[in-house]
């Protein structure tokens, strides 16, 4: 008989099993390039620095906590992906893993697409100046004032999610005078080896239309039958943090047969699919990701393999790498304000930020790294674990790590690969502030989101 969860969360200081965690590495004070952006590194004195300039300098400008973005590590990964999958495709950045109007530049410039699911997020890219027919809309549940601003805008796609947006997205289109591209978006029935919270490609949640019991086939149908929509193709997305490439196998199989259908029910042959990111990177030594151009080959491979089976020409492929781009560009940075050891079960050290700037560890029991940057220290290793300052039991930002044993309050400690959904998804909870985003290239480093102030919280507490 499985037991319900606690709802106040695991139990506090819940006693480690023998063998839960891996053996202390050889070097606590090396960097392993899997995890931490290509320009970290560690000099002669033992400090770190990212893009020439020392976390010490960094944490004196502009404090701790904060999220430090390695320019130049993202402009690569975009220029990777971009040459990857070449001009016979398109590969659009996930804005929801973090945008800023800094970050639509660099896509801009270095030839990558974007995907928005969000008003806010459309409204940062208009502004910052991308081109609308660059963006694609997604969200399971679009307000027809969201959608009017994207038809208004001119976005090259909107994604459907549901029987009622294909009617509602068409009803938009045709009393604005327009005629809307859309993909719709199918879940194919693939488990996704992920976290249940981060899976989106089984029947039974929130995202898309089934393709079991005819129901693709059903939204197919209307959607060509309304005079406000294009439909240009099927989308499907089949989770996050995925290194197995066998679910975008049998989802690849699953939607060219939903196209074969299409194209003898109707006799069209749609010119696209979108097979959505998820794409895992290392946020650990034994996490292990594949390259642009392997993911590229790959999903080339399988679309062009089942299309020739089913005697299709091949469609065009879009890809959605969100986490794959900018997670592993940023490390976020931390003051040691307290170590406690408690005798016989762990040490915690906590640190000025926690879940508001990191809600990952809580949300989704994921894991990281983390490493002393401040300076070297040759102590033995010492199994902790990184908690935040807020009032929650479960506020953990690295579960199980060893640092040097003589760790003390005032050191600086980084986490590395959280470009992705942690700022995005940070909260003010008890009233916390939200860290900046720096980005730092060639010894310089400037501000891109600034650190939101007391003044912020009261403006916005109109009393």
């Amino acid at each position: 008989m499985s037991r319900s969860a606690h709802p106040a969360g695991p139990r506090h200081a819940d006693v480690l099993t023998e063998g839960h965690y891996a053996a202390p590495p050889a070097d606590l004070n090396a960097l392993d390039e899997k995890v931490w952006a290509r320009t970290v590194s560690r000099n002669a004195d033992g400090v770190v620095a990212v893009g020439g300039i020392e976390v010490t300098r960094l944490a004196e400008e502009f404090g701790t906590p904060a999220y430090f973005l390695d320019e130049s590590d993202f402009r690569a990964r975009c220029r990777a992906w971009a040459d990857a999958f070449g001009r016979d495709a398109d590969v659009f950045y996930a804005g929801k893993a973090f945008l800023s109007r800094a970050v639509v530049r660099w896509l801009q410039e270095e030839g990558l697409n974007l995907d928005v699911c969000s008003g806010g997020e459309l409204t940062i890219a208009l502004d910052a100046g991308m081109p609308a027919e660059r963006i694609a809309f997604h969200g399971n549940n679009k307000t027809v004032a969201e959608i009017e601003r994207a038809i208004e805008a001119g976005v090259g796609r909107i994604v459907l999610d549901s029987f009622q947006e294909i009617v509602r997205v068409s009803h938009v289109a045709q009393r604005l005078g327009k005629r809307q591209r859309v993909q719709i978006r199918v879940t194919v029935g693939v488990e996704a080896h992920t976290h249940e919270f981060i899976a989106t490609a089984h029947e039974d949640q929130k995202f898309g239309i089934a393709l079991a019991g005819g129901e693709a086939a059903e939204a197919v149908r209307r959607a060509l039958s309304l005079d406000g929509l294009e439909l240009v193709g099927i989308h499907s997305h089949i989770g996050s943090q995925i290194f197995d490439m066998a679910g975008f196998e049998v989802s690849a199989r699953r939607v060219v047969q939903l196209l074969a259908e299409v194209r003898d029910e109707h006799g069209i042959e749609l010119p696209e699919i979108d097979l959505g990111g998820g794409l895992g990177i290392a946020y650990t030594s034994d996490d292990d990701p594949r390259e642009p151009h392997e993911i590229a080959k790959a999903l080339g491979d399988i679309v062009t393999r089942e299309c020739e089976a089913a005697g299709l020409a091949t469609p065009r492929i879009s890809v959605e790498p969100g986490r794959a781009i900018v997670g592993p560009t940023a490390f976020t940075l931390y003051e040691v304000g307290t170590v406690k050891h408690l005798e016989g079960l762990r040490t915690y050290v906590s640190v000025d930020g926690g879940m508001s700037d990191n809600i990952r560890t809580a949300l989704y029991d994921a894991e990281y790294s983390v490493a002393l940057v401040s300076r070297r220290s040759d102590a033995e290793p010492l199994l902790v674990r990184v908690v935040g300052k807020h009032c929650e039991s479960g506020d953990i930002v690295v579960k199980d790590a060893f640092l040097p044993s003589d760790l003390a309050p005032g050191d600086l400690i980084a986490v590395p690969a959280t470009g992705a959904y942690c700022r995005a998804m940070a909260s003010n909870y008890n009233h916390a502030l939200r860290p900046p985003v720096v980005a730092v290239r060639d010894g310089e480093a400037r501000v891109i989101v600034r650190r939101e102030t007391e003044e912020d919280l009261l403006r916005l507490d109109v009393g």
